[in-house]
């Protein structure tokens, strides 16, 4: 039974003067569950999608707001009807509070001058370079897991976060970011606390202000731009002989008017790539990681893919179209925690969504998280079978870990390409295990799901 499929007609009511045009909560409804909102908003969009169906609309005024389930109402805000939807949103400005006006975040206008300026750097024949630099991560935190001792718990969540990182900074921007990887990580783990809190409060102090929060953000925003100033000054000073990275892009590029970006504008995406390009990587992978240590049989079949494709070998680029069962694991740990758990969109015309009209001006609320669990698209949507996406028939519209139309992740590509190969460069020399007693943790909805505690697991050298 879908959810919320015995819910009657909608109800005559409003708020401030906005009609109710579909399900939901009441007022006090809402007020009452506001502790639950702000511990763990994904679970509490979950209910409500479970209680009232597939377009919900929450008692606020300004602006009316509504989730959005419906497989083809998603369909139509980010592709369909995309020119339609903007991202004048809270949640993306208070991201912006980190990124500033990056790819990420710009709205309408902003984003169609700078998409094609930074999209060549994510082109096709750029990956096989980036793949070395994965390679050197992959070596890199096989030396730290092999010096722990076969059989240590390691903190999985924290080397792929340091991993990741360091394939950011060497492939994105030819710079070493290793030795600066723990404070940078924590610098941008640090700010993005304080975004999730300022996109959850309606109101927040202006940034002036010497709020505790405040200081917190201005700390780790001067620690991202010394990283980004150092990176441009390393790249000025030295005129040497080089493949083109994004860096070099981003310097030399410039629009159909011949304008380039500013520095400002080169910093802004920077910071966006050091903040998306491995946080969201990272994640996937610590969930992988827990996902293989849960389901032992998978884990068997993608090391027995490995030994036969890549053997005692590093991994390369070529090896990446001829792992399947390794991508189709990647595949399914993005549905079941997909790196942005939330989008959203302003509707800049009135529309009708999922049979239920929405104003102009109104909040949509995607969640691929609960997309991805939708039981009209997904056989066992709460089970973890990687073969689902081997057997070559899920619904791609409705499976958007990296967004979807015109504003699919830039980075999509780049994502699946350090993914699959972490794993399979890993998952050829070690195997994974929960410590005695300890199972998969909840996750903890931030910018990404996060684990609240790392993941521990028990790492063995494979024999």
């Amino acid at each position: 039974m879908n959810p919320g499929s015995l819910v009657a007609a909608v109800p005559k009511r409003s708020y401030l003067g906005t009609p109710a045009t579909a399900p939901g909560p009441v007022g006090p409804q809402m007020l009452k569950a506001f502790g639950r909102i702000r511990n763990n908003p994904l679970m509490y969009l979950n209910e409500v999608w479970q209680e009232y169906g597939d377009v919900v609309q929450f008692p606020i005024p300004r602006p009316p707001s509504y989730l959005v389930v419906d497989p083809a109402g998603v369909e139509r805000v980010l592709l369909g009807s995309a020119r339609d939807y903007g991202k004048s949103t809270i949640q993306y400005r208070a991201l912006s509070l980190v990124t500033g006006e990056g790819l990420l975040t710009a709205d309408t206008e902003v984003w169609r001058r700078q998409r094609p300026m930074v999209q060549p750097a994510f082109h096709h024949e750029g990956l096989a370079a980036i793949a070395g630099h994965i390679g050197i991560a992959i070596d890199r935190i096989a030396d730290d897991w092999h010096r722990a001792g076969s059989g240590t718990v390691i903190d999985v969540d924290a080397a792929m976060m340091h991993g990741a990182l360091e394939v950011v900074g060497h492939s994105l921007f030819g710079s070493d970011l290793t030795g600066d990887a723990e404070q940078l990580a924590s610098a941008t783990l640090r700010a993005l606390d304080v975004v999730i809190a300022r996109a959850r409060v309606p109101i927040a102090p202006p940034g002036w202000v010497p709020t505790p929060a405040n200081r917190i953000l201005r700390r780790a925003n001067g620690q991202l731009d010394a990283a980004v100033r150092a990176m441009l000054q390393d790249r000025r000073a030295l005129a040497r002989e080089r493949p083109m990275d994004m860096l070099d892009i981003l310097l030399s590029v410039r629009d159909e008017d011949g304008v380039g970006l500013t520095e400002s504008q080169i910093r802004n995406q920077m910071v966006t790539f050091i903040v998306a390009g491995h946080e969201t990587v990272a994640s996937a992978l610590t969930w992988a990681w827990a996902l293989l240590a849960a389901n032992p049989t998978w884990q068997k079949q993608m090391q027995d893919e490995v030994d036969e494709v890549v053997g005692a070998r590093s991994v390369t680029f070529a090896d990446y179209p001829r792992l399947p069962v390794t991508r189709a694991i990647f595949d399914e740990v993005l549905r079941l925690y997909p790196p942005a758990w939330l989008i959203t969109r302003k509707a800049l015309a009135g529309d009708a969504l999922g049979g239920r009209e929405v104003p102009a001006g109104a909040l949509i609320i995607l969640s691929p998280y609960l997309l991805h669990r939708h039981p009209d698209i997904w056989d066992r949507p709460a089970d973890f079978d990687p073969g689902r996406f081997l057997s070559g028939k899920v619904n791609r519209t409705a499976f958007i870990p990296y967004g979807y139309g015109p504003r699919l992740c830039v980075g999509r590509d780049f994502a699946y390409l350090e993914g699959v190969l972490l794993l399979a460069g890993l998952g050829g020399r070690f195997e994974v295990e929960f410590p005695s007693g300890a199972s998969m943790p909840a996750g903890k909805p931030l910018v990404t799901i996060r684990p609240p505690a790392g993941m521990p697991l028990v790492v063995r050298t494979r024999g």
